[in-house]
């Protein structure tokens, strides 16, 4: 089983064989292609990640190589913002205003680039490292998440994940529901309903004390569902407590069970409570 690499692998594996420019979307003012944040990188023959295209990439893109090429002069190479008017100079419809820095990076920057560009990324919890769940780790490599997988088996996971998952062994599972990162979406797929529910009754004592998870979803049918619920009751949580729990998971009308119908299913709902 492999994980399918993300622009930011693509990245750190381009940086260990030369320089770069890193070009970020540092703000904007009005209609835009992309949002603050967006970043792409910029290569002597390659493109890594995308700003949003027309003409403000490739003007970026040219004004980065340029800098690659030591033809100092066009843009700052320390990250300073250089604004573009998308209409009147760009004649883009957009109309808005961008605001992009550049910055050259080389492979004495990877590990902080690394950091960087996952620390704004939106916290996924993933438990379960089974089919459905390396699924969504692919997906979820390619969308703006970053994900902690987590498993009670040791040998599950694959031998190398993208640059935005950190795959974890705990034994007993639901003992890493204590240390998610506050804004978590949880997503329980273990490869037993008992894990399964021990991780919902750790997420359920940790929204009652903290409610800081706002998104629980527990894969399964609802016979499932009805079958924990009772299980639930009769460990004295309530009916408003047990519906912060969504089962089955993914958004409706997309049906199919193979791994990867549910993990489109699963990553659209995810995006929907952006």
């Amino acid at each position: 089983m492999t994980a399918a690499a993300g622009a930011l692998d693509d990245l750190l594996a381009r940086l260990a064989a030369g320089q770069g420019v890193l070009v970020r979307v540092l703000s904007t003012q009005g209609s835009a292609p992309r949002e603050a944040g967006t970043w792409m990188a910029v290569w002597p023959d390659a493109i890594t990640g995308t700003i949003g295209g027309g003409q403000l990439e490739f003007q970026a893109v040219a004004q980065a190589r340029a800098l690659l090429a030591g033809q100092g002069g066009a843009v700052p190479a320390d990250g300073s913002p250089v604004r573009y008017p998308l209409g009147p100079t760009l004649g883009q419809c957009c109309g808005g205003v961008v605001f992009l820095g550049f910055r050259v990076v080389g492979a004495a920057d990877a590990p902080a680039l690394r950091a960087e560009l996952t620390d704004h990324l939106a916290p996924v919890a993933l438990f379960g490292g089974g089919h459905v769940g390396a699924a969504i780790v692919r997906l979820l490599a390619a969308l703006p998440y970053r994900v902690r997988w987590i498993d009670s088996r040791d040998t599950i996971f694959p031998e190398s994940t993208p640059a935005q998952v950190q795959a974890e062994h705990s034994d007993p599972v639901h003992s890493a529901v204590a240390d998610l990162a506050p804004g978590s979406q949880v997503l329980i797929m273990s490869f037993s309903h008992a894990e399964d529910l021990d991780i919902v009754i750790a997420c359920l004592k940790r929204l009652r004390e903290h409610g800081d998870l706002p998104y629980v979803g527990l894969i399964g049918s609802k016979t499932k569902w009805a079958t924990f619920r009772h299980r639930l009751a009769a460990r004295g949580f309530t009916e408003e407590e047990m519906a912060r729990i969504t089962c089955p998971i993914g958004v409706p009308g997309i049906t199919g069970k193979e791994p990867e119908v549910i993990a489109v299913a699963v990553a659209a709902q995810l995006l929907q409570r952006r």
